[in-house]
């Protein structure tokens, strides 16, 4: 519609109606004559003509010389209608680009940069790539920080879902939940997601509006490149057209790595960190086909993929630095990193591993169960499981009935995948604790994880039944009073059920 009334609009003021005009002002020119008698002008075929009719005819009776009547036919008339199409597709072309550079005026920032600077168009896209992700840094921070509070927080909090027996409904349960989480001043959960809304419009704006370009043949696209890439509206070609896909993927995967590195998803325990990582696999994956991709897609949009992906490199492996996190106050001066087994497992008084220079004065054979266990937990907390796998070996192999390095070695075994032997000491370290006649609160809280890890280490060898009687002694004991051991027992409910 809005084509053909743009066609309309261009017809109207194509050709003056100066003989409308001056009919619609006097419509009688012989005003002295009988009104009666007189009859309206009738416009002549050389007036009707400006409107460019193909086959103008009078009204009056056809005579029977045709010669006369094919005579009266003005050449004009038979000639081809001539909207001035192209004048008008031009109208039209010109009116959308002028209505997209409204929606997505990054083209427009381009260009003015372009012509601020004289730089080349492959510097000038690789720099206004640079500059958005810095722009966006602070925001990156911010929601890293809000996180950060939002993780101290979170165990002051109540559940979400409501206590079996309590008598709340959901809604009730999360109305308690949100009156908490005011109340300690705790950021709103939407800080997960902050950055993330913000940044892939952004890459998708960006990365559409250059392809735009691209695909549009820009002026100077075609020579603003370098090396083997002068032409930024071509797709890759020639000898060197793997270099482009080539460096796509692997940026790929070396982000994949770091956002996923061990210790992030051995941290990341139970049905959350199984969906990591399968995620992770699932984006390693993604590697072949995003090598693919990059064959067809123009080198102008392949430039700013590669400078965001170089950008989101250096940003987590410098994130990740301890300096930089205490200097963006991410992290506290002289925070320990958290093991990813509870401390309450091990006794921190049965040795010191403040400096790691102790660690080469003392032999591990010296060691006694609770300084091998204390080592192997530090050892998993850097990542280093085959090295913590040995200290726990050689724990067992001088006390056999150490109860927790029992639990801790099912433990990390069953994150190895190794159910198994998993199951074999996670259900020796059971009997050990049924067999105490007088349990602490500690205690508990270890036959309660313990019972959990040996019933999904059943079930994942395909053994249901007896993972559902782990499980089922769970809900048997009775409901402890110590709050995390609570919080665990909990856990187990929701496990079972």
């Amino acid at each position: 519609m809005t084509a053909s009334n743009l066609m309309l609009s261009a017809l109207r003021r194509s050709r003056p109606l100066s003989t409308l005009s001056r009919l619609l002002a006097n419509p009688n020119p012989n005003s002295n004559s009988n009104s009666l008698t007189s009859q309206p002008a009738i416009p002549s075929r050389n007036s009707l003509a400006s409107f460019h009719f193909p086959s103008c005819q009078s009204f009056s009776t056809r005579t029977d010389d045709d010669s006369d009547f094919l005579a009266s036919e003005s050449p004009t008339a038979s000639e081809p209608i001539n909207f001035k199409l192209d004048a008008i597709t031009e109208g039209v072309v010109n009116g959308s680009n002028v209505f997209e550079e409204s929606i997505f005026p990054v083209g427009a920032l381009l260009e003015s940069c372009h012509d601020l600077t004289g730089l080349p168009w492959w510097i000038i896209i690789a720099s206004s790539t640079l500059a958005m992700r810095m722009t966006l840094f602070p925001l990156l921070v911010l929601q890293m920080y809000k996180i950060k509070q939002i993780s101290l927080c979170f165990p002051k909090l109540p559940p979400l879902l409501p206590p079996p027996l309590s008598g709340r409904s959901y809604w009730e349960q999360i109305t308690i939940f949100r009156k908490e989480r005011r109340a300690i001043c705790c950021p709103p959960f939407s800080w997960f997601l902050a950055y993330l809304s913000v940044q892939c419009p952004c890459f998708l704006l960006w990365m559409t509006s250059i392809r735009r370009m691209s695909l549009n043949n820009h002026p100077g696209f075609d020579c603003g490149g370098t090396l083997w890439f002068q032409n930024l509206t071509e797709f890759p070609h020639g000898g060197l057209a793997f270099i482009f896909p080539l460096l796509i993927a692997g940026l790929h995967y070396v982000n994949v790595q770091l956002s996923f590195d061990i210790s992030s998803i051995q941290n990341t325990g139970g049905l959350l960190g199984l969906l990591s990582k399968y995620y992770k696999y699932y984006l390693i994956f993604l590697t072949l086909p995003m090598f693919f991709i990059g064959y067809c897609i123009p080198q102008g949009s392949l430039v700013y993929w590669i400078t965001n992906s170089s950008f989101t490199i250096i940003q987590q492996v410098s994130l990740k630095h301890p300096v930089v996190g205490v200097k963006l106050g991410l992290l506290d001066k002289d925070s320990p990193k958290p093991p990813a087994i509870s401390e309450e497992m091990v006794t921190p008084e049965s040795v010191s591993l403040d400096s790691p220079t102790k660690w080469r004065k003392v032999s591990p054979e010296n060691l006694s169960p609770d300084e091998l266990l204390a080592l192997s937990v530090q050892l998993l907390s850097s990542g280093h499981r085959d090295r913590a796998i040995s200290m726990l070996q050689m724990a067992l192999k001088k006390d056999p009935n150490h109860i927790k390095a029992l639990i801790v070695m099912g433990h990390t075994l069953l994150q190895e995948g190794l159910h198994a032997e998993a199951t074999d000491h996670l259900e020796r370290a059971i009997s050990k604790l049924f067999l105490a006649g007088h349990p602490t609160t500690e205690d508990v809280n270890h036959l309660i994880l313990t019972l959990q890890w040996a019933g999904v280490a059943c079930i994942s060898q395909g053994n249901k039944a007896a993972g559902i009687v782990h499980l089922e002694r769970v809900a048997s004991l009775e409901e402890p009073e110590d709050p995390k051991s609570k919080a665990h027992y909990f856990d187990g409910l929701l496990l079972l059920a």
